[in-house]
């Protein structure tokens, strides 16, 4: 099965290589392919057509100077301009009869034939200078001509036309073609290769980190990726490296905590069943021991009765049941009953409970009060459970401008440093051996934080831990 989802995952990184290939390929090809049509278009235009205006120019202009001359003086007026033309080499020039045939000419082998080219056809037909292209009916070569009528008072006697041949142009123009379409070929291979290496530094780290996360979500918890790159990779490999490493703290803590609780139940169960068997068998006569068994059966029970109210308060929360029954209270009345309730039973255990009041009669506070006690009694219990070795336990009371401050103090070993930022988790127990569940803090910081105020933990100057709470008091 996870050969399958491996090989599913790198098809899809192929996937994603070819879909990245074909959308920016496809888009630089398509800007090679219009810039090096634009760029043949122009050329094109460059070399043809201004060949074309050029020989449109010089044929027009050579028949407005011969427009004055008779069909006699035009023979001998273009006999003399042939003797007399100096270009024949470069460009060829022919001075053509009313019939279309050619009677003098720069290029002695024309001379006497009949081309019948559209250009001359149209000269002599609709007597407009006209250019034109294509390959000569006699040599088969490309040329480009242009034929213009001479008119002497509305008589035609004849025609002049110029011709040059395309041979030299067709390979200027298939050279620099041939150059173009080289450079769009070396920057689209350029580009190309570019995309790939950009791509390999994406897919590569991406198959990685696909890799890792598949192993974490087949249970390699902790497993870490080694980070490469600085940018969005280097952030999703932190967050996968972190996410990694969270999941193990939190599969190690659930461990922890289901041991933890699977001991703690044990705990009083053993003592509650071993205490009602030696009741139930009868071998217990003295009263005292009876009373003392069921004491034990009693307070277990109680201690049980308590987890399991704590793991349905941390259920609640998980799952979002967790609610307030908020109302006007006095926050004084509330925290002198739980220091009332467990003033005697530390005294039974050897803990003095000091309770230092504030001068005001009455502290105004909107909040739950059933909730509040519970957070006083869990952070007494706790007080005694943890610092109950210093034998004395502190808890004071004061307002402040803008809230009431509840500190509970006990004079015990305290929190090891580097356990501080840790001691609010749920289910953190840190190095503690006392018993509990590690959700209590976590509970009461819940409470508190609803009722809008803050939960500290921290040590005492002098030993100890100290706990401070913040409630916002109503105006």
């Amino acid at each position: 099965m996870a050969r399958k989802t491996n090989v599913t995952d790198k098809g899809k990184l192929r996937g994603i290589r070819k879909r990245w290939l074909l959308n920016s390929i496809s888009v630089v090809l398509l800007i090679l392919v219009l810039a090096v049509g634009s760029f043949a278009a122009a050329l094109w235009s460059y070399y043809y057509t201004s060949t074309e205006d050029d020989l449109y120019k010089k044929a027009s202009n050579m028949a407005n100077s011969f427009r004055n001359y008779t069909q006699l003086e035009y023979r001998a007026a273009a006999q003399q301009t042939i003797n007399s033309y100096a270009e024949k080499n470069q460009l060829e020039l022919q001075f053509l009869d009313v019939t279309g045939a050619v009677t003098f000419s720069g290029n002695d082998l024309t001379a006497g034939s009949t081309p019948e080219t559209p250009d001359i056809q149209s000269a002599l037909e609709n007597r407009t200078t006209t250019p034109w292209r294509g390959r000569d009916p006699f040599t088969g070569e490309r040329i480009a001509a242009a034929s213009s009528p001479v008119v002497y008072r509305g008589e035609l006697v004849g025609v002049i036309r110029y011709v040059t041949s395309l041979s030299g142009i067709d390979r200027q123009f298939a050279f620099t073609m041939v150059v173009i379409t080289t450079i769009g070929v070396i920057i689209f291979a350029m580009v190309y290769l570019s995309n790939l290496y950009f791509i390999r530094s994406i897919v590569e780290p991406l198959a990685g980190i696909t890799e890792t996360a598949r192993l974490i979500a087949d249970g390699s918890y902790g497993i870490q990726i080694e980070k490469k790159f600085d940018d969005e990779i280097g952030v999703l490999t932190d967050t996968i490296n972190d996410m990694s490493l969270k999941i193990r703290q939190s599969e190690k803590t659930q461990n922890e905590f289901i041991s933890s609780v699977s001991h703690e139940l044990r705990t009083p169960l053993t003592a509650i069943t071993g205490w009602a068997e030696t009741i139930q068998s009868g071998e217990l006569r003295d009263p005292r021991d009876v009373r003392k068994g069921m004491e034990i059966i009693v307070s277990e029970a109680r201690r049980l009765g308590n987890m399991v109210e704590e793991l349905l308060e941390f259920s609640r929360m998980a799952d979002g049941r967790f609610t307030l029954s908020v109302e006007p209270m006095d926050l004084k009345a509330e925290l002198e009953d739980a220091v009332y309730t467990y003033k005697e039973f530390f005294r039974k255990e050897g803990i003095e409970l000091n309770y230092q009041d504030c001068e005001e009669e009455l502290i105004p506070i909107s909040g739950d009060p059933e909730r509040l006690r519970q957070v006083f009694c869990n952070l007494l219990d706790n007080a005694a459970k943890h610092g109950g070795s210093g034998k004395r336990i502190d808890v004071s009371l004061r307002q402040e401008i803008l809230d009431a401050v509840i500190q509970i103090r006990d004079y015990g070993p305290g929190v090891p440093v580097e356990e501080l930022p840790f001691i609010k988790n749920k289910f953190y127990k840190g190095s503690s051996k006392a018993r509990g569940s590690g959700i209590g803090l976590a509970v009461c910081e819940e409470i508190i934080t609803r009722h809008e105020g803050r939960l500290d933990v921290g040590n005492a100057e002098g030993g100890g831990c100290v706990v401070t709470i913040r409630l916002p008091v109503e105006s």
